[in-house]
């Protein structure tokens, strides 16, 4: 009878959604995934509000020297680091219909980017829909309501409104995942997270180590070995990379233990060391989010999700840019431009049971792998597919296979040499093809998806 009455619910919330012609829309959070909401919301005439916690847009693209909290007392969200640039070419990093501009490198720096976020904002005349300096602390499920509590930090003015959708687009790179490591606290030198990394200088001449051979900690590896006395990169990755690093870079596995000075390794060896930076990722983290959502939100997944993205048990609730290993702006834009047809009303989504059964094979998948359920957010070999399901069903343009075809070949070209990767230029030809030169070449060679 439960289960029955759960569907039954959810049958009606669905109704409820396409019946709605007016409906109110609460965006949280003014970094690429509420930009994009905005725009595509606004275009539609559909009435909305951005609550930004920050008094800036742009998100985690926005570089700020401070650590820790801010001025309210509030964390840091933004990880950006000084000498950042994008990792993915800026074709696969163009938002839907805004090109980035032609003088911009192949791979431009983070202030490249992020101007290019707020001329974005700009010519879309969004700013004046949010509401800066605006943090979110309860958003809960009310007789098929959405009853959104926030505070305006500087005055604690405190607002409750309610909304028919909720957009989550607050991202999910600023609570940092830290190892539990024995010894750690008799270690003497310093640890910090990426989140926290901002410059190398205070690294120079000194014995570093990087835990974690992700995107962050192979970049801020590179970053710090500009400068620091040895390099120690510990991880058990096994992509293999044939960066020619240099003879001060030493990869360890993973850590067993540390003591007052360094750190012995799982395979018995010990290094003397200095500091200690962990790349090791980021934590799901909605303390916002009431249990009446009939979401399971855990520090490595956020379940069950139809789509990446649509809350299946409460389908008004929509979490943007979850998916991991993809181009990720343009996930984004094309996850808004879904959700912005959703809300008008231009389709209607499966039951409740077509999705959970869709979402429950996913989870099967990954079990029988042996893979665990934090991969349920992974794209990988599958963008090209997923943003073909997102056209087929919701009527949007279809994002070119060809950025999948881009970004393959991009990872190709790290796996090769990690100094050399962004020397590569990739201009689109058409949906398909594209063109990659170096850029000290004259001459370029069409490309149709295979590596050359």
């Amino acid at each position: 009878m439960i289960k029955y009455l759960s569907i039954l619910c959810v049958t009606l919330h669905l109704n409820t959604m396409a019946a709605n012609v007016n409906p109110r829309v609460c965006i949280i959070g003014a970094g690429i995934a509420g930009l994009t909401s905005a725009r595509y919301l606004k275009e539609e005439g559909i009435h909305f509000n951005v609550l930004e916690a920050t008094k800036y847009i742009g998100g985690t693209w926005r570089y700020e020297q401070r650590v820790g909290n801010d001025e309210y007392g509030l964390p840091i969200h933004t990880s950006m680091y000084k000498h950042l640039r994008t990792n993915l070419p800026k074709a696969t990093m163009e938002l839907h219909g805004f090109p980035i501009p032609k003088e911009y490198p192949s791979f431009p720096t983070r202030e490249m980017f992020y101007d290019y976020i707020k001329a974005y904002a700009k010519y879309y005349d969004v700013e004046k829909y949010i509401k800066l300096l605006h943090n979110v602390m309860h958003v809960r499920r009310v007789e098929n309501k959405w009853k959104v509590k926030y505070k305006h930090i500087p005055s604690e003015t405190e607002y409750e409104e309610d909304y028919d959708f909720v957009i989550v687009g607050s991202g999910h790179h600023s609570k940092p995942n830290y190892p539990n490591i024995e010894g750690e606290n008799l270690f003497k030198g310093t640890i910090i997270h990426s989140h926290d990394y901002r410059v190398p200088d205070p690294y120079k001449h000194r014995k570093v180590l990087i835990v974690g051979a992700g995107p962050s900690g192979m970049d801020i590896s590179l970053d710090v070995a500009e400068v620091s006395k040895t390099l120690v990169h510990s991880h058990h990755s096994k992509v293999n990379f044939r960066t020619p690093f240099p003879s001060h870079y030493i990869q360890k596995p993973d850590i067993k233990k540390f003591n007052e000075t360094g750190v012995i390794f799982v395979d018995g060896t010990f290094e003397e060391i200095d500091d200690v930076i962990y790349c090791t990722g980021y934590q799901y983290d909605y303390p916002f989010i009431h249990e009446s959502s009939g979401l399971t939100i855990s520090p490595h997944s956020v379940t069950p999700l139809y789509k990446y993205m649509v809350n299946i048990n409460q389908p008004s609730m929509i979490f943007m840019g979850l998916v991991v290993r993809a181009c990720l702006v343009v996930a984004l834009d094309a996850q808004a431009r879904y959700t912005t047809a959703l809300i008008k009303g231009n389709f209607t989504l499966p039951s409740q049971k077509e999705m959970l059964n869709e979402w429950q094979h996913s989870v099967d998948v990954l079990r029988s792998n042996g893979r665990p359920l934090s991969h349920i957010h992974l794209l990988a070999e599958k963008e090209d597919q997923y943003y073909e399901e997102l056209t087929k069903q919701s009527g949007i343009d279809r994002v070119p296979p060809v950025m999948f075809k881009i970004r393959a070949l991009d990872t190709q070209a790290k796996l090769d040499n990690l100094y050399t990767y962004r020397n590569y230029v990739y201009t689109v030809i058409d949906n398909e093809n594209f063109v990659r030169n170096l850029e000290t070449e004259s001459s370029s060679k069409k490309n149709n998806g295979t590596a050359i």
